[in-house]
């Protein structure tokens, strides 16, 4: 054969044979780096594609050409870039590894929206895929809005709600976009994914992706997919002690100041940093997003099963700021769907409906004017005390009849717990007098502190030096079954090596006690289980956000299947903590309410009267009425 003859043989079969070329040996993320380009109608960066700029997306990225991985679940903040994932692994698919790509969406308007103004551009913009998508404008090229043809498979587009698309023909590649705000059935066929996976079945190599912002808790579809995989989370490690944590809003500490403008609250916010939960050390944003980070999996077993999750929050975007989230975040509390917005799209958090649970502006509504510091009802005082690594903070609570309660006093004590002076502060409010409007007062009966923490043997010194004040340690254990009160133990005291004696410590059952206060919270009329709280500052929102900031729900999985746990955008949990302590106090207490009742009616009268007389303040023998155990008299006779 003559050397022209073979040059026109070539170039006859080149075409048809260059679809023989095996595909490179790229990852997505090597193919996004290579070959991707952002497009300027939805990239703030428009160029290069650098998966060095979003390094957590590099694992999602890659999973999907990695054999032994069938599914993909990516739940994750706004602004991270959990889009392009999907762009890439489109891209990737279309250039190195064919195959038909069903692309579902929540409804066929988003699909649309999506197609002009993320796929479109992408091919467009990247060379490779826009010699092997045809051209729109050409006469039956197989480009509409919805499909994309291209050698070896095509890519269609629809909602959720389309039954006909989800399933009919065999697919080998399923990507799902907001994956929560999917419709719950395809018509009258049942739920669009697994629809969608059913097309799949006849492919070995196939592969399934869904992607996601996370909405309502355990009402969330990307949830249920989350927990079926690794359940992966991006840890950055801390510029302190170097342990690798997934950084969440309440590690977050910052200042704020409050101006009304026009009418509206407006913020400026300071001094925000990270707070290690595992050394405590505080660091700057910059410091922190400079910082080596991995993705950690809670359950490392289900890449066995070909399904790998991850889970991302917007404090990782190198868009979005920590200062612009806190201030969303400020500007949407008081209102629960921004709130929802902000836990969704920002934190990356799922929101927990209340369901029957007061919330706290109705409790907070309840509010009522005290005549004294002692309204008429209360009985007895106990205080609760809940301890952190830089205060105490406590509240009074009332007692009285039937559980019916008073909030007395509630403040914060600033300082360690291994401080002298803080606990001098709180002997302050242990000691006091507080007064009915006749002027009969009570004392404080009995008081519980957490033991819980980095001080623990600190607050049991301290407890023991105030056994005359019947101040007892505590130690807080959840789980169903615990009873709230038990007798109290002795514990050991070893501070620094050195045993100093011991103390009595009382563990309580706090889920027993935060059953207790919810059900009394739901009381809406005085008397017989009521809670009522002052018209003060000390009982303002933050009080009220903190009280109400649990929940219990029902988690089949665990041991003990009802758990209490955090509701999203009340992290701050003191309050109830205190209030619990407060009430534990209480149920710890041999008192006899009638018999304090009649003691305080007969105080109360003898004032009036005028017949008590004022009795030495340290001359406690020459009293003739008897100490019921649970209660303390003052410095007058009719002090109770």
């Amino acid at each position: 054969m003559k050397a022209s003859e073979l040059r026109r043989l070539n170039a006859a079969i080149a075409g048809p044979v260059s679809g023989f070329k095996p595909p490179e040996n790229l990852t997505v993320s090597e193919w996004a780096d290579k070959r991707r380009r952002l497009s300027p109608e939805a990239s703030a960066e428009p160029g290069p594609w650098r998966t060095s700029r979003t390094p957590y997306l590099k694992e999602p990225m890659d999973a999907f050409t990695d054999p032994k991985v069938k599914r993909i679940v990516l739940v994750s903040a706004s602004q991270v870039g959990k889009s392009e994932l999907l762009n890439n692994i489109i891209g990737y698919i279309i250039d190195e590894d064919p195959g038909s790509i069903l692309f579902i969406h929540p409804t066929t308007i988003d699909a649309k929206e999506y197609s002009k103004l993320r796929i479109a551009p992408m091919i467009r913009d990247c060379p490779t895929l826009r010699r092997t998508v045809a051209s729109p404008k050409s006469r039956d090229s197989g480009n509409t809005i919805l499909q994309k043809a291209y050698p070896g498979g095509i890519l269609t587009l629809c909602g959720s709600t389309e039954a006909h698309a989800l399933a009919s023909k065999p697919i080998r590649y399923i990507l799902g976009d907001e994956r929560d705000r999917w419709a719950l059935s395809a018509g009258s066929e049942g739920d669009p994914w697994e629809l969608a996976r059913a097309r799949q079945i006849t492919f070995y190599n196939a592969k399934a992706v869904e992607v996601s912002t996370p909405t309502i808790k355990n009402a969330s579809a990307i949830e249920s997919s989350f927990a079926a995989g690794t359940m992966e989370r991006w840890c950055v490690a801390c510029p302190q002690c170097g342990e690798y944590r997934n950084i969440t809003f309440e590690n977050i500490r910052y200042d704020y100041e409050e101006k009304i403008v026009a009418g509206k609250k407006t913020y400026t916010v300071s001094n925000i940093y990270y707070a290690c939960g595992a050394c405590g050390g505080l660091s700057t944003e910059a410091e922190v997003k400079a910082q080596p980070a991995k993705w950690i999996a809670e359950h490392p077993e289900a890449y066995e099963q070909g399904c790998r999750s991850f889970w991302l929050n917007a404090f990782v975007s190198p868009w979005a700021t920590w200062e612009s989230t806190i201030l969303e975040y400020l500007n949407a509390i008081g209102n629960s769907r921004k709130l929802q917005v902000v836990y969704n799209t920002r934190f990356g958090e799922l929101w927990e409906d209340r369901g029957d649970l007061e919330d706290e502006e109705s409790v907070m509504a309840r509010r009522e004017e005290y005549e004294a510091e002692l309204p008429e009802g209360v009985l007895v005082l106990t205080c609760g005390v809940d301890t952190q690594d830089d205060r105490l903070e406590f509240e009074v609570v009332g007692h009285g009849h039937f559980g019916e309660t008073w909030g007395i006093r509630k403040g914060v004590i600033m300082g360690r717990p291994d401080d002298p002076d803080v606990w001098a502060q709180l002997d302050d409010i242990i000691d006091k007098v507080y007064y009915f409007k006749s002027g009969v007062g009570l004392k404080i009966s009995m008081t519980f502190v957490d033991e819980g923490g980095h001080f623990t043997q600190e607050v049991r010194y301290q407890c023991r030096e105030r056994l005359s004040k019947k101040v007892f340690a505590i130690k807080g254990r959840g789980g169903d079954g615990i009873p709230y009160t038990a007798p109290p133990k002795k514990q050991k005291i070893m501070i620094k090596g050195k045993s100093l004696g011991t103390c009595w410590q009382y563990v309580i059952g706090v889920d027993a006690g935060k059953q207790i206060i919810m059900d009394n919270l739901r009381v809406q009329t005085p008397g017989s289980r009521y809670c009522h709280f002052p018209r003060r500052d000390d009982y303002g929102p933050a009080y009220f956000k903190g009280l109400l900031s649990e929940r219990l729900v029902y988690r089949p999985a665990k041991k003990n299947p009802w758990q209490w746990e955090k509701i999203p955008g009340h992290e701050r949990n003191e309050a109830l903590d205190c209030r619990n302590y407060a009430l534990a106090a209480f149920k710890a207490l041999p008192v006899d309410l009638d018999a304090i009742e009649r003691r305080l009616i007969e105080a109360t009268r003898a004032r009036h009267q005028g017949e008590v007389q004022t009795a030495p303040a340290r001359q406690p023998a020459k009293r003739t009425r008897k100490r019921k155990k649970g209660t303390t008299l003052s410095k007058h006779y009719d002090d109770w």
